[in-house]
C-alpha cells in the first residue's frame, strides 16, 4: 500500500474544486467529500488510504453519479466496494520537483491565449484555422499548484502543445514552493513523466453505472 499525505490530498481536492468551480471539500469518514451536483456527479469522495470510512459509504450508495476515490490500486478500491460499483479506468496520482518547464515556440499558425481569474489560470492554444487545439487550466491554494483538464484534440497531437500548455500554466505559479500536483490517464502518465513527473500514487476510481 502506498502512503500519501491525507493534508496533501485534501489540498489537491481543495484547489482541484477551484478550478472546476466545485463546492470546497469538506471531511467526512476519513475521506474528502466534494457535493458535486453537475450533470455528471452528485458527490465524489476522495480517500487518502483504504479504511472504514471508504466501505462504509460505499454499501450505503446505490445511485449513479456518485464517484469513489482512492490514492492507492484499483484492486485495493475493488476490494472495499460491492458488486453493484464498477472501477473506472487508472489513474495516477503525480508531482514534480521542477521549478519550471522549458518554453518551446508553437509549430506555425498556433497562438497561446490565457485567461485569469483570481487563483485560476485557464489557457488555450489555437490553431490555424481558429479551432482550440489544446487547452487546460491550474489552480492555487494551501501550498499546492495543480493541473487540471490538459487535452489535445486528436488532430493536434504529436506537435509539443500539450507540453506549451503545462509551460504557460506553470508560468502563473505565484508560490516556487507550492507542491505541483496532477491526475494524469494512463496515456497522459508517460508524457508528464518525460517532463520530469514522479508518481505519487496509483488513483483509482469507482461508480455505479446508470441504469
Amino acid at each position: 500500500m502506498t502512503y500519501v499525505d491525507p493534508e496533501l490530498v485534501f489540498a489537491w481536492q481543495a484547489a482541484h474544486s477551484i478550478a472546476r468551480s466545485s463546492p470546497p471539500p469538506v471531511h467526512d469518514r476519513g475521506g474528502f467529500r466534494v457535493d458535486t451536483h453537475s450533470e455528471k456527479e452528485a458527490k465524489r469522495w476522495v480517500f487518502p488510504q483504504p479504511c472504514d470510512g471508504l466501505r462504509e459509504i460505499a454499501h450505503e450508495i446505490t445511485a449513479p453519479r456518485h464517484y469513489l476515490k482512492l490514492c492507492g490500486s484499483d484492486e485495493e478500491l475493488r476490494s472495499a466496494l460491492p458488486a453493484r460499483w464498477e472501477v473506472q479506468p487508472a489513474n495516477y496520482f503525480m508531482t514534480t520537483a521542477a521549478a519550471t518547464l522549458d518554453a518551446r515556440p508553437l509549430p506555425e499558425g498556433y497562438r497561446m491565449e490565457l485567461h485569469r481569474t483570481g487563483p485560476v489560470t485557464r489557457a488555450c492554444v489555437i490553431a490555424p484555422d481558429g479551432v482550440v487545439a489544446a487547452n487546460g487550466s491550474a489552480a492555487e491554494a494551501a501550498d499546492v499548484f495543480i493541473y487540471d483538464r490538459i487535452e489535445t484534440a486528436q488532430e493536434h497531437r504529436r506537435k509539443g502543445l500539450g507540453v506549451a500548455v503545462m509551460v504557460a500554466l506553470g508560468a502563473a505559479r505565484k508560490s516556487l514552493a507550492s507542491t505541483q500536483l496532477l491526475v494524469a490517464t494512463e496515456d497522459g502518465r508517460g508524457l508528464y513523466a518525460n517532463l520530469g513527473w514522479t508518481v505519487l500514487a496509483p488513483f483509482a476510481a469507482a461508480t455505479i453505472p446508470g441504469s
